[in-house]
């Protein structure tokens, strides 16, 4: 029988598979393309997983949020780019998302008077820059609601064909 591991900072993949109550070794017979040692060495960031591997794992574990950690956490591009998605409860999604459309709603006139010449001048900068931040909260409640989303479906909460039949008549 394997031991349970006691490290302290364990990684995203190393706490899915636990959380899975898998074994390396039975983990790497589900994934079917790591060996037991690859995934050791990834779970204990030894070196990166590719992003081939992480989408096995992100599928097999039924964990889309692992593609998030890989974008925004250890792809090079992506970590500048990607904002690492934090895993909530659908309430809390979609009261974050309102709250930030209220406040953008506020903003919305203000962000026409500053951009309808075409040019953002000092005194309309620090306007822009809240504005910019108010819109980056927006993105991101939206990014959380579609891995969410993603989370249900791979898990079969969510009906897989009847969501891509509605998707597919709007």
């Amino acid at each position: 029988m394997a031991r349970a591991s006691t490290k302290e900072n364990k990684s995203p993949y190393q706490l899915t598979r636990e959380g899975l109550k898998l074994t390396r070794e039975t983990a790497s017979e589900l994934l079917e393309t790591l060996s037991p040692e690859r995934i050791e060495k990834i779970e204990n960031d030894r070196t990166l997983p590719h992003p081939d591997e992480v989408l096995v794992m992100a599928q097999k574990y039924k964990q889309p949020s692992l593609c998030n950690y890989y974008c925004a956490n250890q792809c090079p591009i992506g970590a500048q780019y990607v904002p690492e998605i934090k895993v909530k409860d659908l309430s809390q999604i979609i009261l974050e998302m309102l709250a930030s459309l209220n406040s953008m709603q506020k903003e919305k006139n203000r962000l026409i008077e500053i951009t309808v010449d075409g040019k953002i001048s000092s005194e309309e900068l620090a306007d822009f820059v809240a504005i910019q931040e108010q819109l980056e909260k927006i993105s991101v409640a939206v990014e959380t609601l579609q891995l969410w989303s993603e989370r249900m479906l791979a898990t079969g909460a969510i009906d897989p064909e009847q969501y891509k039949a509605y998707k597919a008549s709007l």
